[in-house]
């Protein structure tokens, strides 16, 4: 099988390795892709946006399936585009419709989903700039901190918890009246806070029927003790210790399986992932947000997890025969360490040599934001690697993951030091 994979982040370079474990997959293209994937399949210049020229690529090279990683093609309808174009419509696309793609793509569709289908969330209202008066004054009944979300795709910078009322005024009209996120703060809704423990729960469904995927955590903000601004995230951990039984049964019957009747209820395609961004108050489990892919850096630690064959699975959901297949799960703890470049998430400098990566023993670099220049692996974003190892437990595995990195070498890199440490 020749598969396309979309995407260019440590995400996609996990699923890329996890894939070509596979027999089923003969040749894997990925796109626009990066250093990493381009060491383990071939690497193609395409913008994941331009649909014309994903179907040229697509009907030239006798694709057999498309994997979408990031969210923007879902959210632009890449899905629809396939489905409903007489060339390609027998290609299988991994991702869901671009109605279920506004589960992530408008934080107000989520809530109103959530409500409807009685799955448990935080109390919320949504405003423009014609209300924003009237959302300061909402602000005004919340106790603090106060939680305020763009609705639109914020590349994950889009939320603010704010503890001061006048603060969170003020941050409402920047975002609505001078447009902070641009078109993606044009609407904003404002949450109740929500006190707990934060997880993501990753479900893979053929819209009919769900496989629960291994469980993550992920640490969101730049510095240490979770403080500083909020990233694409600077580590997570697989299994989350404290998602016993007890907790994951209360995930899969109060929001899993709502989630996917819900979808089906609602006559939206949906053949994909579902990442659940959950928190724990108190033993209850509550959605915060919905995104309509894998996480990353979450997919670092999830991929290396599964024992089962990743392309078999995708052809179950393309075929909507998920219920006849089964999921093996590594039973050994997972974790990754993001290794940035200084200054993320604000003004950072790229094009800096990577060193060391030959050096690393027992664990996996998957490459996020690199290129090849010159036969040199150098960097190109602000996340520019995971690096990823197994351990009996997540502490063991934790520690490969910082003995390693102390391999490698570019300018001015930066990473946390205290990944997991709320977990021990």
């Amino acid at each position: 099988m020749i598969i396309l994979l979309l995407g260019s982040g440590g995400r996609e370079h996990a699923l890329a390795w996890k894939m070509l474990q596979s027999s089923r997959c003969s040749t894997l293209f990925v796109a626009p892709g990066n250093a990493g994937t381009a060491a383990i399949a071939t690497n193609i210049s395409l913008k994941i946006t331009d649909f014309e020229s994903v179907k040229k690529f697509v009907l030239e090279n006798d694709v057999d399936m498309v994997v979408v990683g990031p969210e923007d093609p879902l959210v632009h309808g890449i899905y629809d585009f396939f489905k409903n174009d007489s060339e390609l419509s027998t290609i299988p696309v991994i991702g869901p419709s671009k109605l279920g793609a506004q589960l992530e793509g408008s934080k107000e569709f989520a809530k109103e989903f959530l409500i409807k289908h009685q799955i448990p969330t935080a109390a919320y209202d949504s405003f423009t700039v014609d209300t924003v008066e009237k959302g300061c004054r909402f602000l005004e009944t919340l106790q603090p901190p106060y939680v305020l979300k763009a609705d639109g795709l914020a590349a994950g910078k889009g939320v603010l918890i704010i503890n001061d009322l006048k603060e969170a005024q003020a941050e409402l009209r920047n975002m609505l009246v001078h447009a902070k996120f641009g078109q993606a703060s044009a609407k904003v809704v404002i949450e109740e806070f929500l006190d707990g423990i934060e997880l993501s729960c990753f479900v893979l469904t053929d819209g009919k029927n769900y496989k629960i995927l291994p469980t993550a955590k992920d640490y969101k903000r730049i510095g240490e003790g979770d403080t500083g601004l909020n990233t694409g995230g600077m580590g997570a951990v697989s299994p989350v210790p404290f998602a016993d039984a007890i907790l994951m049964e209360k995930i899969e019957n109060r929001i899993v399986k709502p989630t996917i009747s819900g979808l089906q209820k609602d006559g939206i395609e949906y053949k994909g992932f579902v990442f659940i961004g959950l928190i724990n108050v108190k033993g209850e489990p509550m959605v915060i947000e919905y995104n309509v892919r894998m996480g990353d850096p979450e997919t670092e630690v999830v991929m290396p997890r599964i024992q089962s064959d990743l392309v078999a699975l995708f052809e179950a959901v393309a075929n909507q025969k998920l219920d006849e297949t089964t999921l093996e799960i590594d039973p050994r703890s997972a974790t990754t360490i993001m290794v940035v470049s200084g200054g993320y998430p604000e003004d950072y400098e790229k094009g800096f040599e990577i060193t060391g990566l030959d050096s690393v023993k027992d664990s996996i670099v998957f490459h996020a934001g690199t290129k090849l220049e010159n036969d040199k692996v150098v960097s190109n974003g602000g996340r520019v690697l995971a690096v990823t190892s197994y351990g009996d437990d997540f502490q063991e595995a934790i520690k490969k993951s910082y003995q390693n990195i102390e391999q490698l070498h570019f300018d001015k890199m930066y990473y946390r030091k205290d990944i997991g440490f709320d977990l021990f």
